[in-house]
């Protein structure tokens, strides 16, 4: 039998077990099937996804993320806030800027301070990828995807899709109440377009500075919060002319501030991460 120290850890109530790999023994453990039995809610911890602290040769530290079914996505915004609070409460050095390396790339979080006390974490996302064999979806290569229809048998909706590291089909509707969320979340999900599936923002757009979302996320279902989603909503918004580059994305399980900047193309997320509690996980 194996031990593992993990912290269980949320954002916004996008939750989470991490395990540093850097303090405990992974080796000969799959460690695809271990997120699918450790985020079960009814056999395991419970949880939206693994993550996983490991060295990097390129940045200070590295991040692998798995989802409850195992499969392994390029990036996570909750996540990354959550990595980046336990990196620098548990690291002598306690960097304000850290640079953590993932499947999307080089991301640079730093800490959000009152005083001494961390309230949240800046992650600098990078640019969005806007043309379509970069989301990816099938289908001749274009710039951007706007209002591109998505057939579902008799229903149709009109989608702007996004990648900010991993793939999103932001949905913009006038009320939650006109779709099917359980069924239709997971028939776009796996929609024909998208090769490698896809995260689902549904998005009612209040005003200029303010969305509210519901979030299908690839692989792990409904979560009460996306970070990812909420930049690639944004953006979204901006490309359909219905919001600002700054904006409040409300979420079931709170709130994110995001804005696209103009300057540098640059999408930054503001927002919190807290530790819940520790524990040891047999196999």
């Amino acid at each position: 039998m194996t031990n593992l120290n993990f912290i269980k850890m949320h954002g916004l109530g996008n939750d989470f077990v991490l395990i540093d790999g850097l303090k405990e023994k992974l080796d000969g453990i799959d460690l695809k099937e271990l997120a699918v039995s450790i985020c079960d809610r009814h056999f395991g911890v419970g949880a939206d996804g693994l993550l996983v602290v490991l060295p990097s040769e390129k940045a200070d530290i590295q991040m692998r993320i798995f989802n409850p079914d195992g499969s392994e996505p390029e990036m996570c915004g909750n996540g990354i806030r959550c990595f980046a609070k336990y990196i620098y409460e548990n690291s002598k050095e306690k960097k304000d800027v850290i640079s953590v390396e993932t499947k999307a790339g080089i991301m640079v979080p730093a800490v959000i301070k009152d005083g001494d006390k961390l309230i949240g974490i800046e992650v600098d996302m990078g640019e969005p990828r806007l043309k379509r064999s970069e989301i990816p979806m099938v289908g001749e290569d274009q710039d951007k995807v706007i209002n591109e229809e998505i057939s579902l048998g008799n229903k149709k909706y009109k989608a702007t899709c996004v990648s900010m590291g991993n793939p999103h089909c932001v949905i913009f509707i006038k009320d939650f109440n006109e779709i099917d969320f359980y069924h239709d979340g997971p028939k776009i999900e796996t929609h024909e377009k998208f090769p490698g599936n896809t995260n689902v923002e549904f998005a009612k757009v209040n005003n200029k500075g303010e969305i509210e979302v519901k979030v299908w996320e690839r692989g792990a279902g409904e979560t009460l919060a996306c970070g990812t989603g909420a930049c690639a909503t944004v953006v979204a918004g901006v490309l359909n002319g219905l919001v600002d580059r700054k904006a409040i994305v409300r979420l079931p399980g709170g709130d994110l501030e995001i804005e696209w900047e103009a300057e540098d193309n640059h999408v930054c997320m503001r927002g919190p991460a807290e530790e819940v509690f520790k524990g040891v996980y047999q196999i």
